[in-house]
């Protein structure tokens, strides 16, 4: 399986573009997109959201992952193989959070170059070849030079990372020790936790632990985003009551 995430959305040439690539180079290799609505331009965020999706890929799957801000710059083009699976895309933190929470965990360089390289769509012309040949059992010795990484801390991400289209506000934190009454500090507002939305009045701002594991700002029948103001990037504050 290859896996897509990406910052691109659905609309616009660049999806398709890529899934052309990856069908001549893996014809026989189901595509998948997991998330092409990635916060834009935002390596960082993008992280912990693709760490949090991580655990559902099956292994020896591909991750595709495009969300590179810095396309045509010097950043380094790198591939990552975590918990048996091949994480291909920008050297710009977006696979960092997943390789500080994997068990195991070995970067690469991305030597091979092709005929055509644009200078704006690396996503095209270079990782979607090298994700399609891994993804079809070539060898990663052709593609691919072993590096040493810097260690990666393992730590949350105390901020909004992503506001679906329900207007929810996920952030980069887990919950897993917070005591069952802990409130968030979310655009000067304490928020109470709740364990569904149907727990709470409508119209009524909370957080909840979401299908991720992650910590989550919700209103029930409404939008945090807008009632609260929220983008992603917004800071979040964890306070025992």
């Amino acid at each position: 399986m290859i896996a897509l995430f990406t910052d691109f959305g659905p609309h616009g040439p660049y999806l398709g573009q890529m899934r052309l690539v990856l069908a001549g180079c893996a014809p026989d290799c189901p595509v998948v997109d997991l998330l092409n609505d990635a916060p834009a331009f935002d390596p960082a965020a993008s992280a912990h959201l693709l760490a949090a999706l991580t655990p559902d890929l099956p292994r020896a799957s591909v991750l595709l992952g495009v969300v590179d801000p810095g396309v045509g710059t010097h950043r380094a083009p790198v591939a990552l193989q975590a918990n048996e699976r091949w994480y291909i895309g920008p050297d710009n933190g977006l696979f960092d959070v997943v390789a500080a929470r994997a068990e195991q965990a070995s970067w690469y360089d991305i030597t091979w170059r092709p005929d055509r390289l644009s200078t704006s769509f690396h996503g095209r012309d270079l990782f979607a070849p090298v994700a399609g040949h891994l993804a079809g059992g070539g060898d990663p010795a052709q593609r691919l030079a072993p590096r040493a990484a810097a260690a990666v801390a393992d730590a949350d991400r105390s901020a909004v990372i992503y506001i679906d289209d329900y207007g929810n506000a996920m952030t980069g934190l887990r919950p897993r020790t917070w005591p069952a009454d802990a409130r968030l500090i979310v655009a000067e507002r304490h928020l109470p936790r709740a364990e569904t939305f149907g727990a709470v009045a409508p119209g009524e701002a909370f957080w909840y632990v979401n299908s991720l594991g992650l910590a989550e700002v919700a209103v029930n029948q409404g939008s945090a985003a807008d009632q609260l103001g929220l983008t992603v990037g917004d800071p979040i504050t964890v306070v025992d009551p």
